[in-house]
């Protein structure tokens, strides 16, 4: 690696550690971060903070008095458009900056290299592609949501190493220990929404929020075909504090109606005794709700893999046995018949968490 190469991705790093300081805060925007640098120097830096806000340059380059003639480093290419802030384009050429180095490129149709196109149109030098894969791996779930309109979803369970979610009694607390357990709940917060089957609330009677700090909490997503949601449950009675939504496909209008009071919101997904999931999938896109982290039991990630929504699988494993063939595995329903048939995961990766394991890969 060249000197010029090792200096453009030092200051590309420093870009992406900035833009994931605004996770889950941005969406259904990206996280951007930005660096403004002269003869060597970081003199400025910012971050897209929240939706809505101010992006990564302008916060950047407000913060800064005189950039004239500095390098600039983005990870995404800078918008062009007029959206609920204005270009960073503008103020880019506005502060005359000599060159921009982009890490990946924008895949809304609003900028789509229009940004890039714009800058050096306006005598401004433009290189793409620093550190791309990282950049483009930082905003997957932007990347997702902007060209399907539905969710991101990513479908996480922890189980032993012989591949069981809990003892034959129904024992799973628990089963990875206290460091894998904090990093679902990053997962909660890096996420905009968690679903759960209505098995998991009856049996655990779950928050499903965020317990860190600084955590945002998740859009409870839960799907109960027939509305059997106990109203006294703990989803119900916090539904004012915090947003959920219930899918179904039959109710009493009465039960509508007082859950509708207790502030939950309510989407019929299909009509058949169990809820369509590419349905609940489209209506939640509608809705702005860009990820969906799946947090339920065998079933509903039966359901899932069964409706081709899982786009990501993030298993935690811990080194522990308990045997048994009553005891539960993380996936429901009938399954293959043939190996030739299993779902195959791509661009895997494993890393140490305490004493678990956490696999991820990718279903598409």
């Amino acid at each position: 690696m060249s000197e010029m190469n090792g200096e453009k991705e030092f200051y590309m790093r420093r870009a992406l550690q900035l833009a994931k300081q605004g996770m889950g805060h941005t969406s259904p925007n990206p996280m951007v971060g930005c660096v403004v640098v002269r003869e060597g120097k970081i003199i400025a830096e910012g971050y897209h903070e929240k939706c809505g806000g101010f992006h990564a340059e302008r916060n950047a380059l407000l913060s800064c008095e005189d950039a004239q003639g500095a390098e600039l480093y983005v990870t995404l290419e800078p918008c062009c458009h007029h959206g609920k802030t204005p270009p960073c384009t503008d103020i880019i050429i506005e502060k005359k900056i000599k060159k921009v180095y982009v890490g990946s490129m924008d895949p809304n149709p609003l900028v789509g290299g229009k940004g890039v196109g714009l800058l050096r149109s306006a005598g401004i030098e433009v290189e793409c592609g620093i550190l791309e894969e990282e950049c483009h791996k930082l905003n997957e779930v932007f990347f997702h949501y902007i060209k399907n309109k539905t969710p991101f979803v990513v479908m996480k369970y922890a189980m032993t190493l012989d591949g069981k979610i809990a003892s034959y009694t129904g024992n799973s607390k628990w089963i990875t220990g206290e460091e894998a357990r904090r990093n679902v709940q990053e997962l909660r917060k890096r996420y905009s929404g968690i679903l759960v089957g209505i098995g998991t609330v009856k049996a655990d009677n779950p928050m499903l929020n965020c317990r860190i700090e600084e955590g945002v909490n998740p859009v409870r997503i839960i799907c109960d075909s027939k509305l059997s949601i106990k109203e006294n449950c703990q989803i119900v009675t916090t539904a004012k504090e915090i947003k959920t939504v219930i899918a179904y496909t039959k109710g009493s209008e009465r039960k509508e109606e007082r859950l509708k009071e207790a502030g939950c919101i309510l989407l019929q997904a299909g009509q058949e005794e169990k809820t369509d999931l590419k349905i609940l999938m489209n209506k939640l896109g509608e809705m702005e709700i860009d990820s969906v982290l799946i947090e339920g039991g065998a079933g509903i990630h039966g359901a899932a893999l069964k409706a081709g929504i899982v786009n990501k699988v993030a298993a935690y494993i811990a080194p522990k046995i308990i045997g048994g063939e009553s005891s539960k595995t993380p996936i429901g329903g009938i399954g293959i018949a043939k190996m030739d048939d299993a779902l195959k995961l791509k661009n895997m990766q494993m890393e140490t968490i305490g004493e678990d394991i956490l696999v991820t890969g990718y279903l598409y």
